[in-house]
């Protein structure tokens, strides 16, 4: 039997209303680890990253996503106390109000300089702090 990782998705939700940005989409896990989180979850088998990914926001979040772009593949071996996972984490965006759903106890709207990087769970902080980086370097 062949062993590799799970293969994760997280999104980093931009949300705005109309052409005003709010800010980045956190939930609050219902399941262990507890703690803020961006949403994401697992692919399914038979299916792409990409709907993975959209299915996980509209479960966790219940927003229609768009995919702007792949930000990076997150693989280290430790970032889920679980077990290994690889995460291929996509920037996307939305419009309308979030609602926690599924695994989501609660959802919140950051401001790019209000989020809370130290109440992050896995490696999302890492992912938010490369996502803050590449919004400055643009």
């Amino acid at each position: 039997m062949i062993k590799t990782p799970f293969l994760t998705t997280d999104g980093i939700i931009e949300l705005y209303k109309d052409n005003d940005f709010l800010g980045i989409v956190l939930i609050e896990r219902l399941n262990k680890p507890y703690g803020l989180a961006l949403p994401g979850g697992f692919v399914d088998i038979g299916e792409s990253v990409e709907d993975g990914l959209k299915r996980e926001m509209k479960e966790e979040t219940s927003l229609d996503v768009e995919i702007l772009k792949l930000q990076n593949i997150y693989s280290d071996p430790k970032r889920d106390p679980r077990f290994h996972t690889a995460s291929a984490v996509y920037i996307c965006k939305a419009q309308g109000v979030p609602k926690a759903c599924d695994d989501a106890k609660e959802v919140f709207i950051y401001k790019i300089d209000k989020i809370p990087l130290d109440k992050l769970v896995f490696d999302h902080k890492k992912i938010v702090e490369d996502y803050l980086k590449s919004k400055t370097t643009k």
